[in-house]
């Protein structure tokens, strides 16, 4: 096997990266930007090294607590529980929310062997039971999301803290013609009476 297709290779282990769409990557890091290439090697090489679990919040960190966890700032009654990073990085991006969090590193998912075992769960209901008054479970709205939001709302509740979901419904600015019939629904059910 050459360089050049060791390096394609490599590039499939990207999530949605098939066989054609490695080649033209490689190709153009090659080809194109060869400065580019290098950093992203040296990078890739400093994150693999260097990068690992908080060990309060399971987000990736380069400390063995990351800065959130380390804030004094934050609210430690709360945790909410995100399945991956990129939720987490949404959520503080809404500067709406200045609690605590957790993060599962993926879902349930028996179909592709993903128990609570795979999650560390059990990490989880550890971090509750130190001083957590409320979860918030933010978990994506799909089969997989909610499965995961049931499974651990039954668990925590069970701890005797006070458990709950992130609401769905309408997006804000969203037109109702526009929305699909069960994000509609949904809102419906979920509404809330207005205070005046």
């Amino acid at each position: 096997m050459t360089y050049l297709d060791e390096l394609i290779a490599a590039l499939r282990c990207l999530p949605g990266v098939g066989p054609r769409s490695a080649q033209r990557m490689a190709y153009h890091l090659l080809q194109r930007d060869r400065a580019g290439a290098l950093h992203l090697a040296a990078a890739l090489q400093q994150a693999a090294t260097n990068t690992q679990h908080c060990s309060r919040c399971n987000n990736f960190s380069e400390q063995e607590i990351c800065g959130l966890c380390a804030s004094g700032k934050r609210d430690e009654s709360l945790l909410c529980v995100v399945e991956m990073p990129a939720d987490l990085l949404m959520m503080e991006q809404t500067q709406c929310y200045a609690g605590m969090y957790y993060v599962l590193m993926g879902r349930l998912s028996p179909l592709d062997g993903i128990g609570a075992k795979e999650l560390h769960l059990d990490r989880l209901v550890k971090r509750v039971q130190e001083q957590t008054c409320e979860v918030i479970l933010a978990t994506n709205f799909t089969v997989e999301g909610d499965a995961t939001a049931h499974y651990l709302a039954t668990q925590l509740q069970s701890l005797g803290v006070k458990v709950s979901r992130i609401a769905r419904g309408l997006p804000v600015g969203g037109e109702l013609e526009q929305v699909d019939s069960g994000t509609l629904a949904q809102a419906v059910l979920e509404r809330r009476e207005l205070t005046i």
